[in-house]
């Protein structure tokens, strides 16, 4: 059985610690250890863990490096074989780790895995930001199993089936650590949103497979670092998914789907504006500026990308239809419904 670094990246959020951490150092697993990568809290975050739980290994950085740039920086204190990225908002049971453990060691070309994620609030339903795996469309919307736009399903077993997925969620996020470092790690200039799902289509360029662990089971808070109705969170959504699809997508996609994104995308901002919604439409154009303004950086990132080796076999789980059309314009609401792909 592999062993585990779950890595909390943390930020001035003693209160989550104080609620979530105790779950986590009560996992029940022969072989893990926990990292504490602090982002220059000033709220006392680094000595209450110290003094409550001395086997936390805590990594102090110098300011706040964000979601991508704390979990890149803690990576060279990880000891195990794979580490978990756990949002400090996440309940873990004192089983959830064991079920992952063995899908790893059974599983040897895959090299990400995410556990069914289910509402902290309402853990009835799953949760929006991973549910039961993450998959994307053809023009690059993210959706999951469980959970299509705003349309969250209640957990009545329907995905407890092992599966491979698109992406894995950025909240409980585990990765075989050689194949983390390999890639180099998540796009820092991501910043918030949209990282995890970059990484992992470039880990499926590189013939790895990710994959939904059903049996493991975890409840996330969500909201904690950018709320959902955030215009901040609108524009890192807009503008990191551009630069996703723009340093990966193939030539063919690229020159076939882009386009169509960007019509889109100017359909919902003019939508927002003309709902009176300004600051969310403020919020898609200027995700639009910095993303042209930043361009030809991003564009030297996809040079580098098509450079390595791609994916050899069964095709990624990108589906081909427009989950837009699929959810607004054919009414549906639930993943199981879709065609099937998937």
């Amino acid at each position: 059985m592999p062993r585990f670094s779950i890595i909390i990246v943390s930020w001035n959020a003693l209160h989550h610690l104080k609620t979530f951490l105790p779950g986590v150092a009560e996992t029940d697993y022969n072989d893990f250890e926990i990292i504490l990568a602090d982002n220059a809290s000033t709220d006392g975050s680094k000595q209450w863990v110290r003094k409550q739980y001395p086997g936390i290994k805590i990594v102090t950085f110098d300011k706040n490096y964000g979601y991508c740039g704390g979990n890149n920086r803690a990576v060279s204190y990880a000891n195990g074989d794979i580490l978990l990225f756990l949002n400090n908002d996440v309940k873990v049971d004192p089983d959830w780790l064991s079920p992952l453990g063995i899908m790893f060691d059974e599983n040897k070309n895959m090299a990400v895995a995410q556990p069914k994620m289910r509402s902290y609030k309402n853990p009835e339903a799953f949760e929006y930001a991973g549910a039961a795996g993450g998959y994307i469309d053809r023009y690059g919307y993210p959706f999951c199993r469980g959970r299509i736009f705003d349309t969250v399903e209640l957990d009545e077993g329907q995905y407890d089936d092992a599966a491979h997925i698109f992406w894995a969620s950025g909240a409980a996020f585990a990765v075989r650590k050689k194949v983390f470092q390999q890639l180099g790690g998540f796009d820092e200039d991501f910043q918030f949103h949209m990282e995890e799902i970059d990484l992992c289509w470039r880990i499926w360029n590189h013939g790895h497979e990710i994959a939904y662990c059903p049996q493991s089971v975890v409840y996330h808070l969500g909201g904690g670092s950018l709320a959902m109705e955030s215009p901040r969170k609108l524009y890192y959504n807009y503008r990191n998914s551009l630069m996703m699809l723009w340093k990966n997508y193939t030539a063919s996609m690229l020159l076939l789907r882009f386009p169509v994104r960007l019509m889109l995308d100017k359909i919902a901002a003019l939508r927002e504006l003309l709902t009176g919604n300004f600051n969310a439409f403020k919020a898609i154009a200027k995700a639009h500026w910095h993303f042209w303004r930043s361009l030809s950086k991003t564009a030297q990132k996809r040079t580098e990308i098509k450079k390595e080796p791609t994916r050899q076999g069964h095709e990624m789980p990108m589906v081909s239809y427009s989950i837009i059309w699929q959810y607004f314009l054919k009414g549906i609401k639930y993943f199981r419904d879709l065609p099937h792909e998937c």
